[in-house]
């Protein structure tokens, strides 16, 4: 039976993150969310508390496939640069791949939503920050950024990028790729920055 449940517990979370896929960027209800997995809404209730809670399992998938996409980046690549550029297209092309979670990374979906869960993806963005920031310092103790870069500045100018093409990719409906155009960007966003 606890294997059912948490299967049951994916499929909707699963249902969730495609309904919010929905280029209109609709309210998601419990009651809607009940109707596409033809259950009642007291079924959903008997494997999440509420909407927050269906909310957080979303936030905690983002949370354990971006860091595990992390750590496996800063692990096995030996140069700072390569993990930073690794890292900044693990954030563009999770949006690419899970646009459902893409609502959820730029708050759009939390909207009349819990205040901790904007919160939490507040200290998600803070996390990916300091991810950046590692991967910077590591550069510059390679020598193959320059020593006087301010690692702090450029951690949040190169999330603030991130950040910005998933704003894009959800406001188009998600027609902007938020990759689009990267390879060139990368250049200009490392420019004075590469030793």
């Amino acid at each position: 039976m606890a294997g059912r449940t948490g299967e049951r517990k994916d499929q909707i979370l699963q249902t969730l993150a495609q309904m919010l896929e929905n280029p209109s960027g609709e309210k998601v209800t419990t009651a809607a969310l009940a109707a596409r997995l033809s259950v009642s809404e007291a079924a959903l209730y008997r494997h999440f508390k509420g909407k927050a809670q269906m909310f957080d399992g979303l936030i905690e998938f983002i949370e354990q496939t971006l860091f595990a996409l992390i750590n496996k980046i800063t692990s096995e690549e030996k140069s700072g640069v390569r993990q930073l550029e690794a890292i900044m297209g693990v954030l563009l092309g999770f949006a690419q791949k899970n646009r459902g979670m893409t609502r959820v990374l730029i708050g759009d979906a939390l909207v009349n939503e819990d205040k901790r869960l904007q919160a939490r993806i507040n200290q998600l963005h803070d996390r990916l920050e300091a991810a950046l920031r590692q991967a910077l310092r590591f550069g510059v103790t390679q020598n193959e950024i320059a020593a006087e870069t301010d690692v702090a500045a450029e951690a949040n100018l190169l999330l603030s990028f991130v950040t910005g093409r998933w704003h894009q990719f959800a406001k188009s409906g998600f027609k902007r790729d938020p990759a689009e155009l990267w390879a060139k960007q990368w250049r200009h966003l490392m420019e004075g920055v590469i030793a």
